[in-house]
């Protein structure tokens, strides 16, 4: 693996994000009100080609690593990773499979994780990337976190607008009580 190779990929996978999230997302959800299979699919492409970029690109024998792989920094990353899974996969789980991936509309969901956060799978996510990068820390760790910032600020701002138009004020009422992640209240 060269470093041309790893900035093209770089390059290629938020553009897809970016054509997934902001033109086919956000049109599905402004024409159908929700997501058909292959939009829904598209998402789960961008973000499968995303979690296995540190595979593909961030193997151990590469230099500029900042931290030495020690024991503390495997421990870290390993309680970040799963509590990201068990955060990001049993919010989809409780909150339903279909509605996650957008295929299923319903009321606006404010309680269980979403009491906490607007979006308590991104924040699974984020724990998971994090989780990854103390793992590995490097040069081309920093370049996939990102990217995760790329992607999750467009999937966000698609389903906030589509939020926004079914639930209207209900939704802006949401949003001044629950932040989009965890830390702030207005988001």
């Amino acid at each position: 693996m060269n470093v041309l190779h790893y900035l093209v990929c770089a390059a290629l996978l938020p553009a897809a994000g970016f054509l997934v999230f902001r033109r086919v997302v956000a049109r599905a959800y402004l024409i159908t009100g929700r997501l058909h299979p292959p939009a829904s699919l598209l998402q789960l492409a961008v973000f499968a080609g995303f979690f296995s970029f540190p595979y593909l690109y961030m193997p151990s024998e590469w230099a500029w690593d900042w931290l030495p792989n020690g024991t503390w920094n495997r421990m870290v990353a390993l309680i970040l990773v799963a509590s990201g899974m068990v955060l990001a996969f049993g919010t989809m789980g409780w909150f339903g499979i279909r509605r996650a991936f957008g295929l299923q509309v319903g009321g606006l969901q404010r309680a269980g994780p979403y009491h906490f956060s607007r979006n308590p799978q991104m924040v699974g996510g984020w724990l998971m990337v994090l989780g990854v990068v103390f793992y590995r820390p490097s040069v081309y760790a920093a370049g996939w976190v990102l990217i995760w910032v790329l992607l999750g600020r467009w999937m966000i701002t698609s389903e906030e607008e589509h939020l926004r138009g079914v639930f209207g004020e209900e939704y802006e009422q949401y949003c001044r009580d629950t932040p989009r992640y965890l830390l702030s209240r207005r988001s």
